[in-house]
């Protein structure tokens, strides 16, 4: 099948429409999960600095309004799932979302990059033509059919998810010496039921070789009709484990229901029956022929955003050194839980006036804080940054900043990272190679 004809190829908007109430609903769970537990206060109110990511510098939490942004977020997600006011609460969604989690450096996860990147997907796709209010309080966009490029454009970002992850995988640290799952899963033996397994020393190599395979394979196997069905299942086993064994939120829950995208219109136009009669809602009966048609330019903007999300993972080539241990085009790459870093950063500031103060980082960052920031050079450059004109504000003139810094990496012991003679203070943040990372002096084979 040509491109042409592939572009010009239809199927049923149920998939679509399926998709987006479940992951309306999902994120909007996940909103009142963050609210409940307290987190926002924690994470975005109680701390005085926030870790910005570079050229997003302008981001800043809104103090008590910080709130207001969580009820946007919250609300827009709301309004996609019932597929009310669509186009402008899925910009709302992308827009809040993502501000969220550009705060504040300190939280970045990979998934929520994968929910803001589906978010932006979601503002262009036609996901309200079909069992929505809009589609229902407006017969003009109304449609039963929808270009399969559509779906399949969801498809492939969860395809370029598992597939980038599971090559991640494929190192040695991972494989061979069941870094880090040899250090998290002993930590969990007190678990009911299973724990008692991660007693034996073979259980990280078994867990570690079954994530490396299920990322590599689960997208095909999802993609093949023959397969679905077995593959699904995989999905939950592994997604229920990681939900039961790591801290990592909705993810694996989002990523449970998200997979159904992969299953035949006709399931979704079952589960679409199924709620309408359990709602008591009306039949929606557009015309058989109405179909949706994409604009054309809309096409080249989905075949850019992909080519960047198949290169941009691999923007660490470009860089010297160990990946992991500089993480240097580390994030956004879909390296997913692949290392357990341990570090301790001291700051000194000295001034040309002769003061001099050892830095407690306790009174200015939080726990999370400075957990994240010990281990990661480009942290550690923008908190030596804060701390110039923090100890400049004191009194301390043209201030100095220098660290000691440790890190151990996959169970290694403690080795500096930072180069301790190095000024940060005069150091500029970058995309550029940090030289004044210390070298690893050992080697991590694999992508």
């Amino acid at each position: 099948m040509g491109i042409k004809q592939y572009l010009q190829k239809t199927n049923s908007a149920a998939p679509l429409a399926v998709f987006r109430i479940c992951f309306g609903f999902m994120l909007f769970a996940s909103m009142i999960r963050f609210w409940s537990k307290g987190w926002i206060e924690t994470l975005y109110l109680m701390p005085t600095y926030f870790f910005t990511f570079y050229g997003f510098e302008w981001v800043k939490p809104w103090g008590e309004y910080t709130y207001a942004l969580f009820f946007i977020c919250a609300l827009s997600a709301f309004l996609v799932a019932l597929g009310l006011f669509y186009r402008v609460a899925s910009i709302s969604l992308f827009l809040s979302f993502s501000y969220i989690e550009l705060i504040d450096k300190s939280t970045y996860l990979n998934h929520y990059y994968f929910i803001s990147l589906l978010c932006l997907m979601m503002v262009f796709l036609p996901a309200q033509v079909y069992f929505s209010i809009d589609s229902y309080r407006d017969k003009q966009i109304r449609a039963q059919f929808i270009p399969q490029w559509n779906i399949d454009s969801i498809k492939l970002m969860m395809a370029i998810l598992y597939f980038y992850a599971g090559l991640a995988k494929v190192n040695s640290d991972w494989l061979f010496h069941a870094q880090p799952l040899s250090i998290w899963l002993p930590a969990r033996n007190d678990m009911p039921i299973i724990g008692f397994l991660f007693n034996y020393a073979w259980i990280p190599y078994l867990f570690s070789w079954f994530g490396c395979l299920y990322d590599l394979s689960i997208p095909f196997l999802l993609w093949n009709k023959m397969s679905r069905a077995w593959a699904y299942m995989a999905v939950i086993v592994f997604h229920v484990l990681t939900a039961l064994l790591f801290p990592i939120g909705m993810f694996p829950h989002i990523m449970m229901v998200a997979a159904l995208i992969f299953f035949s219109a006709d399931f979704h136009q079952k589960v679409i029956n199924r709620l309408v009669s359990i709602l008591g809602l009306p039949k929606e009966t557009p015309p058989v022929a109405s179909t949706y048609r994409s604009p054309s330019l809309l096409h080249w903007g989905f075949v850019l955003f992909f080519v960047f999300q198949l290169l941009f993972p691999f923007r660490y080539l470009a860089y010297p050194g160990e990946l992991f241990w500089t993480e240097e085009g580390y994030r956004f790459s879909w390296r997913v839980m692949l290392m357990e870093k341990a570090g301790y950063a001291q700051f000194t500031v000295k001034g040309t006036n002769g003061l001099q103060a050892v830095v407690n980082n306790n009174l200015h960052l939080s726990t999370l804080q400075e957990k994240m920031m010990s281990t990661q050079p480009d942290m550690i450059l923008q908190y030596a940054h804060y701390l110039r004109e923090y100890y400049a504000n004191q009194g301390f003139s043209s201030p100095k900043v220098y660290v000691d810094s440790y890190v151990a990496l996959n169970g290694r012991l403690g080795k500096p990272l930072i180069n301790p003679q190095t000024d940060l203070a005069k150091e500029q943040d970058s995309f550029t190679h940090k030289t004044w990372i210390l070298p690893f002096n050992d080697t991590i084979k694999g992508f």
